[in-house]
């Protein structure tokens, strides 16, 4: 076990223009999780997508690794706690955040780092990433969504694959799957993936907050209901506008216009 208090194993950086980096910091054990980094990671995601100043969120892992799971020594304490319990369970926290969430895979995203990872908006991968789903390797029952979310995304005789033999997903692969948004060189991962997030920064933010959403909770419904879903939500939205709301709509869209023009 590491020396250093827990807090110091979860790093949070606050950047002034609203890009909020959260690094698991115990790169000698390939970033594995103990509960109270679990613990740490979940509040840490919580405060964040509750604090004004911060608009968007970048989620990586200090050294050769993203995350490479949990902790096997400390495995009978996450879990025999209650894998229900959401105010410990970073995947639910993000989940649960409102606003972007983009994941900087450095190197190995392990079973519960995959988990991770896959609860983010988007993904940038350095090209040596993998992604690797170990719970039959070692008998651990997944409870923090891979067996349902990764086929949805790459397929399900894939996902079998992968989960079923627990082969590596390259970052080549991830990307020709869609399972990834971009890869970069190693040394680049971070850099890139605070370039996405500047440039969703760059829009209204508000609309933002509200289009992840809708797009994530259409994603959970048949395409008829995700269709009505949306319908609803832009009748919500439209009709609770002010005339004087409309009139900045209109001149923000202008003025949008002008400087795309002059490009």
């Amino acid at each position: 076990m590491d020396a250093a208090p827990p807090a110091e194993l979860i790093v949070v950086e606050r950047d002034p223009t609203g890009v909020a980096v959260i690094t698991i910091n115990r790169p000698s054990s390939l970033n594995s999780l103990t509960r109270p980094m679990m613990v740490l990671l979940a509040d840490a995601i919580r405060r964040l997508d509750a604090d004004p100043a911060v608009g968007a969120l970048v989620i990586t892992g200090r050294g050769r690794a993203f995350c490479s799971g949990v902790d096997l020594t400390a495995a009978e304490e996450v879990f025999k706690g209650d894998v229900k319990d959401v105010d410990a369970n970073p995947v639910a926290q993000m989940e649960r955040c409102r606003k972007p969430i983009i994941g900087a895979v450095n190197g190995f995203a392990v079973t519960a780092g995959f988990e991770i990872a896959l609860a983010c908006d988007i993904l940038v991968a350095g090209k040596d990433a993998k992604f690797i789903d170990t719970h039959t390797r070692f008998g651990i029952f997944p409870s923090w969504g891979l067996s349902q979310k990764l086929p949805r995304i790459i397929g399900i005789s894939r996902a079998r694959e992968v989960s079923l033999s627990g082969m590596a997903i390259t970052a080549e692969m991830a990307e020709k799957w869609g399972l990834v948004n971009h890869v970069v060189d190693n040394g680049e991962v971070l850099k890139k993936a605070k370039e996405v997030a500047l440039a969703i920064l760059r829009n209204n933010r508000d609309m933002v907050l509200m289009y992840k959403s809708v797009i994530n909770d259409g994603f959970k419904l048949d395409l008829g209901h995700a269709l009505a879903l949306e319908k609803e939500r832009a009748h919500s939205y439209y009709n609770g506008m002010t005339k004087e709301q409309f009139a900045a709509m209109q001149k923000f869209i202008l003025s949008r216009s002008s400087k795309s023009s002059k490009l």
